[in-house]
């Protein structure tokens, strides 16, 4: 009894997913043959999926669909992927490995937030908070992210309105911005050197989603003076690595580009 059961949901599961690498809409012959399956016993396994939703029929021409139910689940599970839940751990283990204070940004519109931030363990701390803003073309967490968006949006966000500088190192130029942009999707990793604040160095990685979209960043920032030359590769290997790991917990499949 336990193994047919066990078979039902099989076969209903091929069912389903027969959807994603066939035709949005099938009928009962077509799921028949391609799954080698039996008319009536096809026929059984559809009416119970449609009865719970998972499937629904076409009115007019008799064939089936994917239901609403999964779209139900789809939802659940989307909000279920808390990204600061899955980061918290990897930030952790990222500042135990650097020492230094790393934070998680998301991109809100045309602007920046942090949602995590774990200290280092020096007494010189970062003047950064969950719940901070922070603008994108000059912050290292920002262009990680803008660097994966395309061509019409980098040039709406960069022409938005006037680029402010902070610092005197601040990059205001649309063209070397994008130069930088360029540097970021060929490395797989963003800096900024004091353009955000003085005395400040930030190394920054995309984060992305099963989609692929760019939605968020990981970064370590550090007082200039402590990311010495020496120290810089290994940073970037550190933040590189957990922002390829957030990025697989939320479903992203080709991290190679990002290495």
């Amino acid at each position: 009894m336990t193994e047919r059961l066990i078979q039902s949901v099989e076969r209903a599961a091929d069912i389903l997913e027969l959807f994603m690498i066939s035709k949005p809409e099938l009928s009962v012959k077509e799921i028949s043959e391609q799954l080698g399956l039996s008319k009536s016993t096809v026929h059984g396994l559809i009416k119970t999926l449609e009865h719970r939703g998972y499937l629904q029929q076409n009115a007019e021409d008799l064939k089936y669909r994917l239901g609403l139910k999964l779209f139900e689940l789809g939802t659940f599970i989307g909000n279920q992927l808390d990204i600061v839940k899955i980061a918290q751990p990897i930030i952790k283990e990222t500042v135990d490995k650097l020492k230094e204070t790393v934070h998680l940004v998301i991109r809100q519109q045309d602007e920046l937030i942090y949602v995590e931030k774990v200290e280092g363990p020096h007494t010189l701390r970062i003047s950064s908070y969950v719940g901070k803003t922070a603008p994108i073309h000059c912050t290292g967490v920002g262009k990680a992210i803008l660097a994966y968006q395309d061509e019409k949006e980098v040039d709406r966000i960069l022409s938005s309105g006037k680029l402010e500088s902070f610092t005197e190192f601040t990059v205001t130029d649309v063209n070397e911005i994008k130069k930088q942009l360029d540097f970021t999707r060929e490395h797989g990793y963003s800096m900024d050197d004091e353009e955000i604040e003085l005395g400040l160095k930030c190394i920054a990685a995309p984060i992305f989603d099963h989609n692929g979209n760019a939605i968020a960043s990981i970064s370590c920032a550090s007082p200039k003076m402590r990311l010495t030359e020496d120290r810089v590769p290994m940073v970037i290997e550190g933040i590189k690595s957990a922002a390829n790991e957030v990025s697989r917990c939320l479903g992203y499949k080709n991290v190679s580009h990002t290495k």
